[in-house]
């Protein structure tokens, strides 16, 4: 998957899914790699934190080469749940990457150990609590508002990061693909001198526009075949 993910990015796929239909589904806002440059994609390997590392490790048991295990806690920001050692035993194990809605911690060792990791941030403190588990503990993590599943595929860049229904990922990368191709033609354009103002026609929008407020710019795009915003 992350071989299928390469020259892509994050904004496209999110592009893609506007245009195929797919609801979007990111992280919060400031969910993060912790080492620059991280890039994952893989399918999710959902697991919600109770306050011990077992339920990581019990996740383990059941992850695919390539898996990205997703944790569920809450978005909380008093403690860290993961560390080094549950990173490097997700490595053994053919995880990925990791996405935490919530906090690391051991961030040196996390940069040198590679596996892409995202979260809120780093925070020393790990957990005081055992909360009790649920019957739930290894189904659907919630990541902010949205429910994450094993049927979905995580995308995660320095963009931020993307939930994508396994069954219509090869759409959306497709999708993807051309909006990328249609961005980079209009890019060396630009560089050769071809305003952006010019290759989308937009004193032609701003007639159109004046004469039918309800012509959109997005709807002029499609027609001229654009690919600034979806």
């Amino acid at each position: 998957m992350l071989k299928a993910f390469e020259g892509l990015s994050t904004p496209l796929v999110a592009d893609a899914c506007v245009r195929v239909g797919v609801g979007l589904r990111a992280a919060p806002s400031g969910v993060r790699g912790v080492a620059p440059g991280a890039r994952v994609a893989g399918r999710a390997l959902p697991v919600r934190h109770y306050g011990s590392v077992d339920v990581f490790l019990e996740a383990y048991g059941a992850a695919l080469d390539g898996d990205v295990l997703v944790i569920d806690n809450g978005g909380r920001t008093d403690e860290a749940c993961i560390g080094d050692l549950a990173v490097l035993e997700a490595r053994a194990a053919g995880v990925a990457g990791i996405v935490v809605w919530g906090l690391h911690r051991d961030t040196p060792e996390l940069v040198e150990i590679g596996l892409p990791v995202f979260s809120y941030g780093a925070l020393p403190l790990g957990p005081m609590r055992l909360d009790d588990r649920e019957p739930e503990a290894l189904g659907p993590a919630r990541v902010g508002p949205h429910l994450v599943g094993a049927e979905d595929v995580v995308f995660a860049d320095a963009d931020g990061v993307l939930f994508v229904p396994a069954d219509r990922v090869e759409e959306v990368l497709e999708t993807a693909a051309g909006i990328a191709r249609t961005e980079r033609a209009q890019a060396e354009r630009i560089a050769s001198g071809d305003t952006l103002r010019r290759q989308t026609a937009f004193d032609e929008y701003l007639e159109r526009r004046a004469a039918d407020p309800s012509y959109s710019f997005r709807s002029h795009l499609r027609r001229v075949g654009g690919a600034i915003e979806e």
